[in-house]
């Protein structure tokens, strides 16, 4: 049986990630031009812990590249106005996000 590294409960029973995605952090989501004029879409905001894991959803659900590094997530293209709606199925309350 795995146990969970913060907690010591059993995976099945370990209710850290859900308080995590619960915090009092508010997640920024906005879209900015890099190079050659690009637009990227950036969110800030997500835990560390759980930031590559959902740059991995979110890349998968919008069908387009990105990374996760420095505590922010840069995915390619302009995608704000759909990634609200992916991390509140996520589990992320819906009054953390902030779209600009």
């Amino acid at each position: 049986m795995d146990k969970c590294p913060k907690c010591g409960m059993l995976k099945d029973l370990c209710v850290c990630e859900i308080l995590d995605k619960q915090g009092t952090a508010k997640i920024k989501i906005y879209s900015t031009k890099k190079k050659f004029k690009k637009l990227v879409t950036i969110v800030e905001g997500i835990d560390k812990a759980q930031l590559s894991s959902t740059a991995k959803e979110l890349k998968n659900k919008l069908a387009c590249g990105g990374t996760a590094k420095e505590g922010i997530i840069i995915l390619q293209g302009n995608h704000k106005n759909k990634v609200a709606g992916i991390l509140m199925k996520l589990g992320y309350p819906e009054e953390s996000i902030e779209v600009s």
